[in-house]
């Protein structure tokens, strides 16, 4: 999977702008605030999957200034300026042959692909494999379980469409029911049908994870054992409330609240010593590890992510890391991009001359939205 040429228009603050980037490395550097992470955001629309910075896509669009009126100020109800459209495109070269894709952004996103227009954006997954390392996902260790139940969901939707459907399925259904759970006086006949049929999408999105996980740790240990110089052993234990919503009802009737099922689970990372005897217990990373522990311990997850989608789809993902260096000692970014030589990388950072580390490249200056090559 590369890249070869991106357009974004009246994206946040890219009034137009547009790069052709290299195969290998390529380097956007600016200012804080200047536009970096709005080009790797939009390069990640295309994976199909939402922003991984904000759910409402009107925060996407750029506005323009008011015209000026005879009293001054904006017409009634435009407040902070004029919507334009929003648009991006995006050619690359993925399953052997060169695509183009569009996307329009308004309240929602419109996508057209090598020319014909698609249902909904989650079409491009599958097509367009990319994966995120963002400040956020360094986080994963030490993050909410939330944090680890999306990074588990946006990998798999990216292997497997049919997961985000079923997802999607599963979100409505769970919406309905504690909607009904919090009202007054429930039926609860029609609690028992709610309860089937997120019975049914929880098996299905329970499975699913179970069976990618089995690929994902072996890869996040081996990643880890690389990165620590195999003086530690990553362990992940999951936890699963199950999906016995028929259990849980009365309980839940009490609360007002579902408390089983996906959208409760998590995973624990734990860290023991290599060759260690002394039988004593794996210590939870998000509780005892220091902060390069578990820094080391997300980019193994992301890393064994990219891994487990390149091996089963048979195409390397593109890598977008958003400030993710700077927040590596030196050791670490070189392990970092050691792992991904070979793959294209798309990567932000404040000062060029410190990341790549003699890698070649192209470079990309950001600045108040422009793009120029340097």
């Amino acid at each position: 999977m590369t890249i070869t040429h991106f357009t974004a228009q009246a994206f946040r603050n890219i009034t137009r702008g547009e790069l052709s980037p290299c195969s290998g490395v390529n380097v956007i550097f600016g200012e804080n605030g200047q536009g970096k992470t709005n080009l790797l955001e939009g390069m990640w629309l295309f994976t199909g999957c939402r922003s991984f910075r904000c759910t409402d896509n009107r925060e996407l669009i750029q506005h323009a200034p008011c015209p000026p009126l005879i009293e001054g100020g904006c017409p009634a109800g435009q407040g902070g300026g004029v919507q334009r459209t929003t648009s991006l495109a995006a050619t690359f070269t993925s399953n052997a042959r060169e695509q183009t894709a569009s996307i329009d952004i308004t309240r929602r996103r419109a996508l057209t692909l090598n020319g014909f227009a698609q249902e909904t954006p989650r079409r491009m997954l599958g097509v367009f494999p990319a994966v995120a390392f963002t400040p956020a996902t360094l986080a994963l260790a030490q993050g909410s379980p939330a944090e680890r139940r999306r990074f588990l969901d946006v990998a798999l939707s990216m292997l497997t469409p049919a997961y985000a459907v079923r997802l999607s399925k599963y979100l409505k259904a769970l919406a309905q029911r504690n909607a009904l759970l919090r009202h007054p006086k429930p039926d609860l006949d029609l609690l028992v049908t709610w309860d089937e049929t997120l019975a049914h999408h929880a098996a299905q999105l329970t499975a699913a994870r179970a069976r990618y996980l089995q690929q994902l740790i072996p890869a996040a240990q081996e990643f880890y054992a690389g990165i620590s110089a195999g003086r530690e052993v990553l362990g992940i234990e999951i936890h699963c409330t199950g999906h016995d919503f028929t259990r849980s009802r009365q309980s839940d009737l009490r609360r007002q609240m579902t408390t089983v099922g996906p959208h409760r689970d998590d995973f624990i990372l734990t860290l023991s010593r290599a060759q260690r005897s002394d039988g004593a217990a794996p210590q939870v990373l998000r509780d005892f590890g220091s902060q390069g522990q578990q820094r080391s311990a997300a980019l193994a997850l992301k890393l064994a992510e990219a891994a487990v989608l390149r091996d089963t789809t048979g195409e390397t993902p593109v890598a977008l890391l958003d400030d993710v260096l700077s927040e590596l000692d030196a050791r670490r970014q070189r392990d970092l991009l050691r792992y991904l030589d070979g793959w294209q990388v798309f990567l932000t950072c404040c000062e060029p001359s410190h990341t790549l580390h003699g890698s070649a490249g192209r470079v990309f200056c950001v600045t108040n939205g422009d793009i120029t090559p340097q």
